[in-house]
């Protein structure tokens, strides 16, 4: 089925393809004492399907990427390198860049944090990752921005909840990024990971908002460890992408694989950790999405 970015949601979802378990990397993971995404297929066959590749415009793709593209593996794309909720911000040069890099690894859609990943001009230097001010105006600007970016790209556009420790406005973040959707009239990537901290920070059971959530919204899940810290005799958790994921973490993911109708994809965020290490939570995400019936 031919992908159409005017047509609905519930039409373009269908041409999307079903993706199944997948390993995110960023430029540079393996020589930073991260893993190698072929040779864990190749020791592991059948555990990971595609590749996340988490790029921005100034470093492009590195070596173990462009392995695994040669090879004929599938990806997506994830952008480092764009702030969703500002209009100025996508400006036509990043977004003819952005597609271009993303049909250079035959990415099957465009996705990332909606949230504030530079301040100023678009610069490494300049870097950071702040989330949305969960307001309406916010979630409209933002949905304007996810249309804009798929009709430009000719691609699927998911939005992410990213990851903080505080948040300002007055939505709950999923009524915020159901809002996002609908004005979009688009799926959502949604971090379980990032909404376990979420939850945590204000107070929130686990499955807090969960219950007015569009579920068949969702096309993509991550899953990704937690380190703890204490600040001000507070508990906090740090998006650490290690492999240490939290209970509540757990409770979500199996909350939304039995609920998200039109999920594509689930991927577990360890591209810093060696081999042996994240492949016992590659097998319960993968029994996870099997016993929900994912794969039928």
């Amino acid at each position: 089925m031919r992908f159409d970015p005017a047509a609905p949601f519930a039409k373009r979802v269908q041409a999307l393809p079903r993706l199944g378990i997948g390993i995110s990397t960023e430029f540079q993971a393996q020589a930073q004492g991260g893993l190698n995404p072929m040779e864990l297929c190749q020791l592991h066959p059948g555990l990971v399907d595609f590749l996340e590749v988490g790029a921005d415009l100034e470093r492009g793709f590195d070596g173990d990427t462009l392995a695994w593209v040669a090879a004929g593996r599938p990806t997506t794309y994830h952008f480092l390198d764009v702030n969703l909720e500002q209009s100025e911000d996508l400006d036509d040069a990043w977004i003819v860049e952005t597609r271009s890099r993303a049909h250079e690894i035959q990415a099957a859609w465009l996705c990332g944090d909606a949230g504030v990943w530079h301040v100023g001009a678009r610069d490494r230097g300049h870097g950071t990752l702040m989330p949305p001010i969960l307001e309406p105006d916010v979630a409209l600007a933002m949905g304007a921005n996810v249309r804009r970016l798929r009709e430009s790209t000719q691609l699927e556009v998911l939005p992410e909840n990213p990851p903080a420790q505080a948040f300002v406005g007055s939505m709950h973040l999923l009524d915020f990024f159901g809002e996002v959707c609908r004005h979009a009239d688009s799926g959502m990537l949604l971090d379980v990971a990032h909404l376990a901290i979420y939850q945590a920070v204000m107070g929130h059971d686990p499955l807090s908002g969960l219950e007015r959530f569009p579920m068949e919204r969702i096309v993509e899940v991550h899953v990704a460890g937690g380190s703890p810290f204490e600040a001000e005799g507070r508990t906090f958790f740090d998006d650490s992408h290690d492999c240490s994921v939290m209970d509540s973490t757990w409770e979500i993911l199996e909350h939304v694989l039995a609920r998200a109708s039109q999920l594509r994809a689930v991927v577990f965020e360890c591209e810093r950790n060696r081999i042996q290490e994240v492949v016992p939570n590659f097998q319960r995400i993968r029994n996870s999405w099997d016993a929900a019936g994912a794969l039928q």
